[in-house]
Order: structure tokens, then sequence, then C-alpha cells
């Protein structure tokens, strides 16, 4: 095993600085609003709230704050956009990276309409067409209406993921005799994971944190955490917006912690077995 030389431990020096330095701007904010949660008072000049109290954390949790079910609304859409988004996007992502037609560009540029144009102007046009179809203040016209955005992330990731993989590897095991199951479970979903659960994170991040769209579809009869969270803001109680602001980030870094560590995993395992074919 080579020595570490002082270049090399430099390196290393430098890696754990700037992790550190991430890791500080990351944890700061939330900090921040922990202490906020906790605090009575806390004014300028003071490092410290002088008064600490629950009241925040208890009025989070009674029923007619309305939090609980808001983050259940929340995650029942978020949960279901990641779903649909990846039934989607995995047949249109692998048909965009193995293909070549007529008016691909076109498709693209199609496909990237919702994300490039301005989301107050398409939030209106959708709202009226829900309008006259019933599916305005409707749960499943607020689900239809966040596809609208994690659509196109999920189906661009997958594409890139699918323009990686070689398909004559399935070519191959349907020759041994593997079917279409067999394939997909041991063929190409091992070789698209890492895109797979990144395009989950996005679709599930988006529809997680959708405030306008939300609002213009759903109206007041579909409540979720983000409007929750915005109107705490705007009527001034730092405390209880500093609580239902960690309720909504905590969901979030659980999915990107889950997904962040299945594409360590899968990182690893490809890099043993590179190992081993060399």
């Amino acid at each position: 095993m080579r020595k570490a030389t002082r270049e090399d431990r430099f390196i290393l020096l430098g890696r754990t600085l700037s992790a550190a330095f991430v890791v500080g701007l990351a944890a700061v904010p939330l900090l921040l609003l922990g202490v906020w949660s906790f605090s009575r008072s806390w004014f300028w000049p003071a490092l410290l709230p002088r008064e600490w109290s629950i009241r925040a954390w208890r009025y989070v949790m009674t029923p007619t704050a309305e939090v609980l079910p808001a983050l259940g609304t929340s995650l029942g859409l978020a949960t279901t956009v990641t779903i649909i988004s990846l039934l989607i996007a995995v047949p249109a992502a692998r048909a965009l990276a193995f293909h070549d037609f007529m008016g691909k560009r076109t498709v693209l540029f199609v496909l990237l309409l919702p994300v490039l144009a301005p989301p107050l102007a398409s939030a209106m046009g959708v709202h009226t067409l829900f309008l006259q179809y019933g599916l305005s203040d409707q749960w499943i016209g607020v689900m239809l209406v966040h596809l609208i955005p994690a659509v196109p992330y999920t189906t661009i990731v997958l594409a890139g993921s699918f323009s990686r993989f070689d398909p004559e590897y399935e070519a191959q095991a349907r020759t041994l005799g593997a079917g279409t199951f067999s394939v997909w479970r041991y063929i190409t979903l091992p070789a698209i994971a890492p895109g797979l659960a990144l395009a989950a994170v996005f679709a599930f991040l988006i529809s997680w944190s959708q405030y306008l769209l939300t609002l213009l579809v759903g109206g007041s009869r579909i409540r979720t955490l983000p409007l929750i969270l915005v109107s705490f803001q705007r009527s001034g109680d730092e405390a209880i917006t500093a609580a239902l602001s960690i309720v909504f980030i905590a969901p979030a870094i659980i999915v990107f912690a889950v997904a962040a560590r299945f594409m360590k995993q899968d990182l690893i395992h490809e890099g043993t077995r590179r190992m081993h074919e060399e």
C-alpha cells in the first residue's frame, strides 16, 4: 500500500474542511430555527432568547392548528406524485434515450415547457381548464397539477441514466432465457437505480414544496403544509413559523438522506464490480 504523502494529507484536509463548511451551511439555519421554535421572545442584540417556551410546539400539535392533517395531505400528495411521475417517466425516458425519431428535439422542448414557462402563467391556464372539468378544489386536481412540473424533471434525469445503459445487456439476458420481469429486475433496474432514486427525490420535493399551484387549484379546501407555513409566516409569529419550518423540512431531509444512502451503496457496489472486472 502506498504511503500517504504530504500532498495527499493536504488534499484530505481540504476535502474535510470543504465538507465541514457545507455541513455548517446546512446546519446553522436548522439550529437557528430550533432555537426560535423554543423561544418566547428573542430580540437583538441578545445571542440567545431570554425566555424559553414550548408554546409553538404545543400549538403545532393541537388539532385546531390543522398542522397534522396538512402534513398528511402533503405526504399523500408528494408520494402519489412521485409514484405516478416515475411510472410516466421511465418509458418516456427510455424512448428518448434509445430511439431517434422525427421531432425528437421538439418533444424535448415541449417536455421542458412546464419548467421554462412562468409558474403563474401556467398555473392560471391550468386553473381555468380545471374549473371547466370540475377538478378545481379537489385533491385529484392538485395531484394532477403537481405532475406538470414533476414529470419533466423525472424524465430528464432518467433519460440521462438510460443514455449510459447498454441495452445489449438486456438482449443477452433474453438470449439466456430470462423473461421480461427478470430482465427488468436483475438487469435494467440495478443499472438505472441511482437515477431512479434521484428522480424520485426531485418528484417528491417538487410536490412537497408546491405553494402557488396548490393555492390556485386547491383553493381553501386542500390545505397542505406550505399553505399553513406561509400563512403563519405572514402573521409575524416567529416561534410558530420556526416550528412549522422544522416540520416542513424534516420529511424532505429524510427522503434525501435515504436516497443518498441508496445511491452511495449502489456506487460502492458498482466500483467493487469494476475492480473485479479489471
